[in-house]
């Protein structure tokens, strides 16, 4: 068993006096000495300095109270801070920015009503599995887009984002992306001002979220599309983009290291068949609502009309934080 090392942040020879170690000071001789820290060497426990950094953001962003009390747990205080290299002061900038984007588009508020003709395709839906990390999937297919609204098609993914978070495993923060480019074309995809807004929402309001996106078999057409887009990703975001492509040792490798493959539709080189019935997610989206309604504090007793008349549920405003 080797030696164990004093918990100091330089080496010095042994004392022929007592010697005391307090916090960040020496006491030796009846004199005091501040440590000075030694960078190669006895690094700070990295859990107890996040535990830190968590508490001085809660008390930066002050008191909280409402739907901004229940959103600003410590865990998302951690991918805040996480997201900004763990500087409070960005981290606080970001979070505020999130918190009033959160209260004047409301998230927790859009219903499977508003939303459900976007997503009768399949386009974007919420697989019925988890990968072996516990985190949820999200299944897109934009070959099968069927809008041209900006302001919707970013309203019916911010719906299914919000329903995934809900959904995570116990200790979860982080959901999977799985992307077929069946029938992907120019035609099918989505502008490049939408994928910048999308972009900017993922970013911004939802750091730290996306665990892994997996681009399965993506045709050329879509590779000058991504060089594009790419430029609007931070780097931590595009190393978490992966190309996937089914004749590829190391993809099926990949694949076989993130899912189960008996879950895994075939389509993505899994052993099961991907089959949407719009019929049938609405009815379990339907209930969602009603989960994430409860989980928000959110009345949702009083029938309404969209501009797109698809019925909903009349919504409580916004607690004052």
């Amino acid at each position: 068993m080797g030696k164990m090392r004093l918990p100091t942040y330089y080496y010095y020879n042994p004392p022929s006096q007592p010697l005391w170690l307090v916090g960040k000071y020496i006491f030796f001789g009846g004199n005091m000495f501040l440590l000075r820290r030694q960078t190669q060497n006895q690094p700070e426990n990295a859990s107890l300095t996040q535990e830190a950094k968590v508490a001085e953001l809660r008390a930066a962003i002050g008191p909280l109270s409402g739907r901004r009390l229940k959103y600003c747990t410590d865990a998302c205080l951690r991918r805040y801070l996480e997201a900004r290299n763990w500087n409070v002061d960005k981290a606080k900038k970001m979070l505020e920015e999130s918190l009033k984007w959160r209260s004047s588009y409301k998230p927790e508020e859009i219903r499977w009503a508003e939303v459900a003709h976007e997503g009768e395709t399949g386009k974007v839906s919420i697989a019925n599995f988890h990968d072996i990390h516990g985190r949820a999937v999200l299944i897109m297919r934009p070959g099968m887009q069927n809008t041209v609204s900006e302001e919707n098609n970013i309203k019916h993914l911010v719906y299914l984002l919000e329903n995934a978070v809900l959904n995570l495993s116990d200790g979860q923060e982080q959901m999977s992306w799985l992307i077929d480019f069946t029938g992907f074309s120019f035609s099918t995809k989505i502008s490049t001002k939408t994928a910048r807004e999308i972009i900017h929402i993922l970013q911004g309001h939802y750091p730290e979220r996306l665990g892994i996106a997996i681009l399965h078999n993506p045709p050329r057409i879509f590779q000058a599309f991504y060089k594009a887009i790419k430029f609007f990703l931070d780097p931590k975001t595009a190393q978490k983009v992966k190309f996937v492509y089914p004749n590829s040792k190391d993809s099926v490798e990949l694949m076989k290291s993130l899912f189960d493959m008996d879950n895994l539709p075939s389509e993505f080189g899994g052993k099961t068949t991907l089959k949407y019935d719009h019929e049938e997610f609405s009815r379990l989206m339907t209930e969602e609502d009603a989960k994430t309604a409860k989980f928000w504090g959110i009345d949702d007793e009083k029938p309404f009309t969209t501009k797109n008349g698809h019925s909903g549920a009349e919504v409580a405003p916004e607690p004052v934080a």
